[in-house]
């Protein structure tokens, strides 16, 4: 780095916390301020994570001054401070999903370019090493014809995360349940892959879904949304995949994705690589085999939303940070986190419809 940053974050909810514990380890990068609206919570962030809180996040840019911001607002409360902060020339690394709709991402995204600043998303798989060996495998051919890339979230979460006082399983601020706030990790991993594994990068790699979407684990007066979501996905080169998205089944279980074609499969169960098996072994294979094969450590969110690691964050952040130092476009720009919402709302409307939907 060959200066100091300057970050702030919007919103100091539970996941802010994470965004703090890993800008704490970045050199170089410095957090200067939080805020929320809440004064208890957010002196309270003040005193564990030793910078300024603020009432206001209009306020809070003017007097700071950041270099950049996290927001980590309810999901559809990721549009106006990012349009805020692109008018003041504040690079914008946004929490999952981008925004609700790709409507509202695009107003984003248009802000972003208006103001001549960064727009990236939060995706932690995007950091998570055992993916990006999926990643890097796909990238260079080794699964060969592409068969199918699924990803299931077999998760949990109780009553009280769908309580009447929380933004969770609304409407307005989720923008759905299962697939939106949860299952998003793995739809972006998935479209990633298959886009890698076909030499692709600018369109979506999925062009048709269909899906079933329901209330099964939690009372349908409680939450507006799904909590059990089914689809299959059809990709623009003719592989198909499979997207199992839920917080209805008790007590949770590790997330899963798989991606297969002809010459290999691979496996990963949240940070273990379960499946490393190619037609044409590679000398370092043993080697990916040893690094990934144990166990995860974390429950990876599969009962608990914090019982995960914010290493992945902390990578994230970095590669947003050395992407505004380098002058470069970030791998999570506005346009590549606009796309697993693309896939979300295609899911919605066929499972609404009960037709396949087109998703671009």
């Amino acid at each position: 780095m060959s200066k100091d940053y300057k970050i702030a974050i919007i919103g100091v909810g539970a996941i802010a916390s994470m965004h703090a514990k890993a800008i704490a380890e970045l050199p170089n990068v410095h957090l200067v301020a939080g805020c929320c609206r809440n004064a208890d919570k957010g002196r309270a962030f003040e005193t564990e994570f030793e910078c300024n809180w603020h009432d206001d996040f209009r306020k809070m840019v003017q007097e700071e001054k950041p270099d950049l911001v996290t927001v980590a607002t309810p999901s559809g409360a990721h549009l106006e401070p990012t349009l805020y902060c692109a008018k003041y020339g504040v690079h914008v690394l946004c929490e999952k999903p981008l925004e609700i709709t790709t409507s509202r991402v695009d107003q984003m995204i248009a802000a972003a370019e208006k103001g001549g600043i960064q727009l990236g998303g939060i995706f932690p798989q995007r950091f998570n090493p055992v993916v990006c060996t999926l990643q890097e495998a796909a990238a260079a051919g080794r699964f060969g014809q592409l068969a199918t890339v699924n990803t299931y979230v077999p998760w949990w979460r109780d009553d009280g995360y769908y309580a009447p006082d929380r933004w969770q399983g609304t409407l307005a601020m989720d923008g759905g349940g299962a697939l939106m706030n949860q299952s998003i990790h793995g739809i972006d991993a998935v479209q990633w892959l298959a886009a890698s594994a076909m030499g692709e990068s600018e369109g979506n790699p999925v062009d048709q879904v269909f899906a079933y979407t329901a209330k099964r684990g939690h009372d349908p007066e409680l939450i507006e949304v799904e909590d059990t979501a089914v689809a299959i996905l059809h990709f623009t080169n003719g592989a198909l995949g499979q997207i199992l998205g839920a917080t209805s089944m008790f007590p949770g279980s590790l997330k899963r994705i798989q991606i297969a074609g002809r010459n290999g499969t691979a496996e990963v169960l949240e940070d273990e690589l379960v499946t490393w098996m190619f037609r044409e072994p590679d000398k370092h294979d043993d080697v990916t085999r040893s690094k990934y094969g144990s166990e995860t450590q974390t429950g990876g969110g599969a009962g608990d939303p914090m019982a995960i690691n914010h290493g992945h964050h902390r990578r994230n952040i970095a590669a947003f940070v050395e992407s505004i130092e380098m002058d470069r476009p970030f791998i999570l720009c506005g346009s590549e986190a606009r796309k697993a919402v693309a896939i979300i709302e295609a899911i919605y409307e066929s499972a609404r419809t009960g037709q396949s939907v087109d998703v671009n």
